[in-house]
């Protein structure tokens, strides 16, 4: 009798446990549908039925004609779509996330689709491509002169892997690290093609300098990071100082010789990163702004816009509405759970709170400014603010390479977002420039 009491209550327990199995793998199976459809509607250019399901929120944040653009922008730099696959099925708080693998041409990329309670779309985010193309190293590096360690910079929760290059024939070696700019980058800051951070770290690996990158928290831990309390603590400056401390505990390095390099969003930053630290030897800045970050994304906007010689409708409701919301973060009205490009309004004003200029005049270490004449994102405008806001200071070197972009390659007539997916490297002259002041 009691054997058949406990396998009736064995079979009823399994019974349910599978349920609950089957419901949740079917719920999955349902939002994984979702998902594709939402895709596959997009690729059919439907994106008025694409953005149907769209929760109040996201209706407002992403309407069709902003999907539209952005979709023909990643046809043009990447080339035709050709298929999807399913990647990852997660829940997080209240939210459910489906993680797609999308295939172009020319790359592969995660897209993000964010599902709220009712099954609406509240997200969605595509994470930066990775290119089919394989590296190339530049014509100055020598591998034979330097090795790489794989290592780990922070702390837990938020260890991140990176890649510290030494060079062989030295005791002890001068220190470099790396900051990314904007956006979830890896160790490399890969761009298309392009590995920005790589062609640094063995450009001046190979002339005797040690360099530390790693892959950015946003990276790693995206899916952990609640994108409405973020900070840039969170982002960036917080791994950048676990970073100085790591290098200085390496015995192959000399503690009191660790630069800090920064890059875009890295080198606006990098100022308060050296202040914050107290102990650089140097700080290189390299196409990091002096104006707000939201004024540059409208300036980038049009300047995008503007290329072809004329603004179709599209084009004219998203600056609009760019337009809108970069006032609205000016004038403190946009709200602390909005969200504009990713970010969210508290986000906003964390950043507009941080004076870049104002920390840069308390360094006391010497500061290497880099600007490229064709970068349309940072632009001459930046590289005279730091010249008029650091005039008083004698420690101060600056470089303008007229015919690089963004990424300080180099290329004729106007940059255009096509240009990132050519594959080329950090020119020759901007590795020797950066060398020849960390070792004098």
């Amino acid at each position: 009798m009691k054997k058949k009491v406990f396998f009736t209550f064995l079979f009823v327990f399994l019974m349910g446990y599978l349920s609950n199995v089957l419901a949740q793998v079917s719920e999955e199976e349902a939002l994984y549908q979702k998902a594709e459809g939402f895709i596959s509607l997009i690729v059919q250019k439907d994106f008025i039925g694409a953005t149907e399901n769209f929760n109040q929120k996201m209706s407002e944040a992403l309407p069709a004609s902003q999907l539209e653009a952005t979709w023909n922008q990643l046809i043009a730099s990447f080339g035709d779509f050709q298929s999807m696959s399913r990647k990852k099925f997660f829940v997080k708080d209240k939210f459910k996330v489906v993680i797609l693998t999308l295939e172009f041409e020319k790359a592969f990329m995660d897209a993000r689709i964010t599902f709220d309670q009712e099954e609406k779309i509240a997200g969605f985010w595509i994470n930066p491509p990775v290119s089919k193309a394989e590296y190339t190293p530049p014509s100055y590096v020598d591998k034979n002169s330097f090795t790489e360690n794989e290592v780990q910079i922070g702390e837990d929760p938020w260890k991140l892997p990176g890649i510290l290059s030494i060079p062989k024939e030295q005791k002890k070696s001068v220190g470099v690290i790396l900051v990314h700019g904007s956006g979830p980058n890896d160790m490399d800051e890969t761009i298309g093609p392009n590995k920005v951070f790589r062609d640094l770290a063995w450009g001046l690996s190979s002339n005797g300098i040690a360099v530390l990158r790693y892959d950015k928290r946003t990276k790693v831990y995206g899916e952990k990071l609640d994108p409405k309390k973020i900070t840039v603590d969170d982002e960036v400056i917080d791994d950048a100082i676990y970073a100085l401390e790591f290098l200085r505990k390496d015995k192959r390095v000399d503690s009191e010789k660790i630069y800090l390099l920064g890059h875009s969003l890295g080198g606006m930053l990098a100022p308060e990163i050296g202040t914050r630290d107290g102990s650089l030897k140097g700080a290189i800045i390299m196409a990091g702004s002096t104006r707000p970050l939201e004024d540059l994304v409208v300036e980038q906007t049009e300047y995008i816009a503007g290329l072809d010689g004329e603004l179709d409708s599209v084009e004219q409701k998203q600056l609009e509405r760019f337009r809108e919301n970069a006032k609205r973060i000016k004038d403190g009205s946009f709200g602390d759970d909005e969200i504009f490009l990713s970010a969210s309004g508290r986000y906003w004003k964390d950043l507009k709170k941080r004076d870049q200029i104002e920390f840069a005049q308390k360094l006391l270490c010497p500061i290497l400014i880099l600007q490229g004449g064709r970068d349309y994102q940072v632009t001459q405008e930046d590289f005279d603010g730091w010249k008029k806001g650091l005039k008083e200071k004698k420690n101060v070197t600056y470089k303008f390479y007229p015919d690089l972009n963004h990424l300080f390659m180099s290329g004729e007539g106007k940059s255009t977002p096509s240009e990132y997916e050519k594959e080329g490297h950090i020119e020759r002259k901007v590795i020797e420039d950066i060398t020849k002041w960390i070792k004098q």
